[in-house]
């Protein structure tokens, strides 16, 4: 099997382009490098810029390749669709002017790919991982969300050969099990696979090794988070949004938390994945001090359990 690990700009507490602590782009890429990661994911639209000669020659410097462009933004409201097409465009063209990345034999796509989240609702925020009481869409409204993602991934994959994978994320509204499995029925496969997140699948209440299973035949790329599970029980008793819980340290270095990697490591080997895994650690990024440590450690633990 070829499986590589990656990382993403978020290890560094990078979600919000618009936040004032963010570490410079060039810091991000060289810490990757030196925790011993070979690719990397642009994270938040316009925080790595969208010059790929620039771009380009900051990834040869350090050894790296892009695995994915991110959109992370309101899937729901029409009138944010062309702002979506337009974020579509800008980052599809530079991924396939950025140095290409090997396909492996028997990976269903080739990378990188296009990650789609919905984002942006604070009544959802507020809820994350709250199944019994976060507000659900209208059908009205999630087939509004369903037209802006099969448009999106119809753009990424005709005229740029993008493929879009889905990311079920907490405090957006594809989080839950019921909302995974209507989207996976309203979006074929050949219009979008999915990006799931272990970390993102346990703060909603999944069993990530087995919805991976669940879904093995719409899976095209994995993210990799641990949750510190004496934070988690604390966060889930307050009012309190996704990513202040994150800047509380509830997720943590991989092998750290309660999700069962070993038990991932032999799940995957069964399904056959190939191509990159993204390891994630979301935090503030005030504390991005500690970033390279926790990165190297999660790469660290993976090694020992055989990725």
């Amino acid at each position: 099997m070829a499986i590589k690990l990656s990382t993403a700009p978020c290890c560094w507490g990078v979600d919000n382009v618009d936040n004032p602590f963010l570490p410079p782009w060039q810091h991000v890429l060289r810490e990757a490098s030196q925790a011993g990661y070979r690719g990397i994911e642009l994270g938040p639209y316009g925080y790595l810029p969208l010059d790929a000669h620039t771009v380009g020659n900051a990834l040869t410097a350090h050894d790296l390749h892009v695995v994915a462009g991110t959109i992370f933004d309101n899937l729901v409201d029409p009138r944010n669709l062309s702002n979506l097409l337009e974020q579509t465009h800008a980052i599809c063209s530079l991924l396939t002017h950025l140095p290409a990345i090997e396909q492996e034999p028997g990976q269903r796509f080739r990378m990188p790919y296009l990650v789609v989240i919905d984002w942006g609702h604070e009544e959802r925020d507020y809820n994350a991982g709250h199944f019994d009481r976060a507000p659900r869409l209208s059908q009205q409204d999630w087939q509004h969300m369903m037209s802006h993602i099969r448009t999106i991934a119809d753009l990424s994959w005709k005229e740029y050969g993008v493929r879009t994978v889905i990311h079920p994320h907490a405090g957006g509204y594809i989080e839950f099990a019921d909302e995974l499995a209507q989207l996976v029925e309203d979006i074929p496969d050949d219009v979008a696979g999915l990006c799931l997140d272990t970390g993102h699948l346990y703060y909603a209440g999944m069993d990530p090794v087995a919805t991976l299973r669940q879904y093995k035949n719409r899976l095209d790329y994995l993210h990799f988070k641990d949750i510190d599970q004496a934070i988690f029980d604390q966060v889930m008793g307050e009012r309190i949004s996704f990513f202040d819980a994150c800047a509380k340290g509830v997720m943590c270095p991989i092998g750290r938390g309660v999700i069962n990697y070993p038990a991932l490591y032999k799940l995957i080997q069964t399904l056959g994945y190939q191509g990159y895994i993204t390891v994630e650690q979301e935090r503030d990024p005030r504390n991005a001090e500690g970033s390279l440590h926790d990165v190297a450690a999660s790469r660290s633990y993976l090694s020992t359990i055989g990725f």
